[in-house]
């Protein structure tokens, strides 16, 4: 390693550092002056968050560029696939389709806010007991959704599951072991 890997100062930024600076919204404290900029206050996951941000910017945006929680993924960026999944008051939402500045206020739950390392959430939990995930791209939103399932009126078989998963898309084909981890939460219960 070079002296310039090594350092990490400020002419070897990272990822996360930028991805805080750079981006259509900014903190209060930090705000670039962004014409029509609106305050609001995100909670999320028990934290408020006072930020400034373009009106146009969607909770998904705002969740990684602006607070860098980087759990929740962006893919099709059109609500069709449900990688996005966060809870908005204990409702499982597309955060790619959702404004942010329409959760002012609100209790916003990310994959970051469900469980820890050594404390996982059960539905966490299933997914590695039973294999439920792959590349891991879609997992955070299959597990938002999940959890939110528990919560909903579901019938007992595996067809029931599957019709309230719909709106996840695993593109390695995991969904036999996403929902025998599903199926193995709500039977334990």
């Amino acid at each position: 390693m070079d002296d310039h890997e090594q350092s990490g100062g400020p002419s070897d930024p990272k990822r996360r550092d930028s991805l805080r600076t750079v981006g259509s919204t900014a903190t209060a404290a930090d705000a670039p002056n962004i014409e029509e900029a609106v305050p609001i206050t995100l909670r999320i996951n028990g934290k408020d968050h006072p930020l400034r941000i373009d009106p146009r910017t969607t909770l998904l945006d705002c969740i990684r560029e602006t607070v860098a929680l980087t759990g929740t993924k962006k893919g099709c960026d059109h609500g069709q696939c449900g990688a996005c999944t966060v809870h908005v008051n204990g409702r499982r939402v597309n955060s790619c389709l959702s404004l942010a500045l329409l959760h002012d206020g609100a209790e916003i739950t990310t994959i970051e806010g469900l469980g820890t390392p050594d404390a996982l959430h059960p539905v966490q939990a299933a997914f590695l007991a039973h294999d439920g995930y792959q590349c891991g791209y879609c997992t955070s939103g299959q597990i938002m959704s999940a959890v939110a399932l528990l919560k909903e009126p579901c019938g007992p078989t595996d067809a029931d599951v599957k019709e309230l998963m719909s709106g996840n898309i695993c593109r390695c084909g995991a969904y036999q072991n996403i929902v025998a981890a599903i199926q193995h939460v709500r039977k334990n219960a």
